[in-house]
């Protein structure tokens, strides 16, 4: 990936948060430090960082995708009310490598990562109820 300004902005942006920020959230943000940054261009990015494997891809509930700067194997819990992602902190390396070999019994190819996560009600939104 060659360099650029812009990419540089998205990705450091990425790894100042944890809370796994959509397309919208990363392109309002930069706009106030690169008023001419398009929206397209936040995307085009996003997109080409993750099949890099610079940054994760979260699906969201609604079918929102979240940008996660942390590509270390880790599982993330979304939240059916309010549609937060948040990072679940486990034994990852435990848990993940079991559930690949237990996958991977039953399976001829290869398989290299695991992508899952756990959906309820957060904090915030269970206090409210």
């Amino acid at each position: 990936m060659n360099y650029s300004r812009q990419r540089q902005a998205i990705m450091d942006f990425l790894c100042d948060r944890k809370d796994h920020p959509t397309a919208d959230t990363v392109y309002r943000n930069l706009r106030k430090t690169i008023p001419s940054i398009s929206l397209g261009t936040v995307y085009r990015n996003l997109n080409l960082l993750a099949e890099h494997g610079s940054i994760r891809r979260v699906r969201g509930i609604d079918g929102s995708e979240h940008f996660d700067a942390d590509t270390t194997d880790h599982q993330h819990f979304i939240c059916r009310c309010c549609g937060i992602v948040e990072d679940i902190l486990l034994p990852e390396r435990q848990m993940s490598e079991i559930i690949r070999q237990e996958a991977q019994k039953g399976f001829a190819g290869i398989i290299e990562t695991s992508d899952f996560y756990f959906l309820g009600v957060c904090c915030s939104c269970y206090k409210k109820q």
